[in-house]
């Protein structure tokens, strides 16, 4: 989402600074120990008095709240190495290996303003890590590997390229359909990229496409399912001749080299990050934009959950909104909501899926606090947007 890149209350700041005088600015700046010793003079005993006493209280407050919310986090880690004991043991998991609370909120007094001026700590300037676009993709394609992805003519012909794919690898069509319609907003391009769609001007990270592929996840996927990907990509050559023949011949040869680059590492998902944070990483995430091999990466990005809850015994078909939890927070921790009986979903806190610093930093975990209001917003936002063009046309496609 964009945001203007100055507000008012910031311009008006900006335009008062900009009309004050050079020698009158630097006369501040040469006052300023001055005026803080001034400033300091003139607070009362009893301003500093209370001051120290409101603090005080903060902090008894706030260490008693910590202590309750580690004892909370605690917990939540406890229960769910439990389950993940039984699950190994094939023991049924019932509402007492789950923290049935919500976490705790801090409701005491908030930290008083001290009355004396305070000296800000100087803090380097944080470095914001760079985030690949698709310009970057394609280039590091042409340097490590001396290819680019063969992009699509049209939107259409990638939808379809997808859904023949996906259809074949038994994803349904409402699975696919609402899974996108969720992950892009019902109108994202097969190389829409997360912060750059809806206005958005700057790649809030590496998620790309109607699945919205991380580069660890084209890099995992690459290595997991390459044997499959060489398998399909071989297929489709094999009645061609001619330009477009050697054309395939040589996106299968790079293919080749990317798999046994990605192979090459340990099979988790640590070791996959590091290599999908270099230029051969990026080279890989660039398959996802590919005709041929792109619809295979996004396809495989779902159809790995669904393999995984068979595995692990669930028959019944997974819903849209149970698939795209399984998307969104790994196919381990998805299924433990997937496969609780909706009774429980009531209960049972979307704390229990979570780190604390990650369940913090979101807001919609937080507002939609149970398993069962989870799903449900879910299953909205994929109601309202799989109405909305790119849905209907992915729609049209199957």
């Amino acid at each position: 989402m964009a945001f203007p890149a100055i507000r008012f209350h910031q311009y008006l700041a900006l335009a008062l600074l900009l009309t004050v005088p050079k020698a009158s600015a630097m006369d501040t700046a040469a006052l300023r120990p001055a005026t803080a010793d001034a400033m300091a003079q003139a607070v009362s005993p009893q301003a500093i008095s209370d001051y120290r006493r409101k603090l005080q209280e903060y902090q008894q407050a706030r260490a008693a709240f910590d202590q309750e919310a580690s004892d909370y986090w605690s917990a939540i880690a406890d229960k769910r190495r439990g389950r993940n004991a039984k699950r190994r043991e094939h023991l049924p998991i019932d509402p007492d290996d789950y923290v049935l609370t919500q976490p705790p909120v801090y409701n005491g007094p908030k930290r008083p303003i001290n009355p004396l001026p305070e000296q800000e700590p100087e803090r380097p300037p944080r470095e914001r890590k760079y985030i690949p676009v698709v310009a970057d993709l394609l280039k590091a394609a042409a340097e490590q590997f001396q290819f680019r992805p063969q992009l699509p003519a049209s939107e259409t012909e990638f939808k379809r390229a997808y859904a023949r794919y996906a259809a074949a690898a038994g994803l349904t069509r409402e699975q696919a359909v609402r899974v996108y319609s969720f992950e892009t907003g019902g109108t994202g391009n097969y190389d829409v990229q997360s912060g750059i769609e809806h206005g958005g001007s700057r790649a809030i990270s590496t998620a790309i496409g109607y699945n919205q592929l991380l580069t660890t996840n084209s890099v995992e996927l690459i290595a997991e399912q390459g044997p499959e990907l060489i398998r399909a990509l071989t297929a489709k050559a094999a009645p061609l001749s001619g330009p477009a023949r050697r054309a395939i011949d040589y996106k299968l040869a790079v293919l080749k080299r990317m798999v046994a680059l990605a192979r090459s590492v340990p099979d988790d998902w640590s070791a996959h990050e590091k290599l999908a944070d270099t230029p051969q990483g990026w080279a890989m995430h660039a398959m996802v934009l590919d005709i041929d091999v792109g619809p295979m990466l996004q396809t495989h990005k779902l159809l790995t959950s669904v393999i995984f809850a068979r595995a692990k015994g669930y028959a019944r078909p997974l819903t849209a909104a149970e698939l795209e939890m399984m998307n969104l927070t790994g196919d381990g921790t998805g299924l433990d909501m997937v496969t609780m009986p909706q009774a429980l979903r009531e209960r049972v806190p979307t704390s229990n899926f979570f780190q604390r610093s990650g369940y913090e930093r979101n807001p919609v975990a937080i507002r939609h606090n149970t398993v069962a209001k989870l799903l449900a917003v879910t299953d909205s936002r994929m109601d309202s947007n799989s109405n909305l063009p790119g849905a209907r046309e992915l729609a049209a496609s199957f």
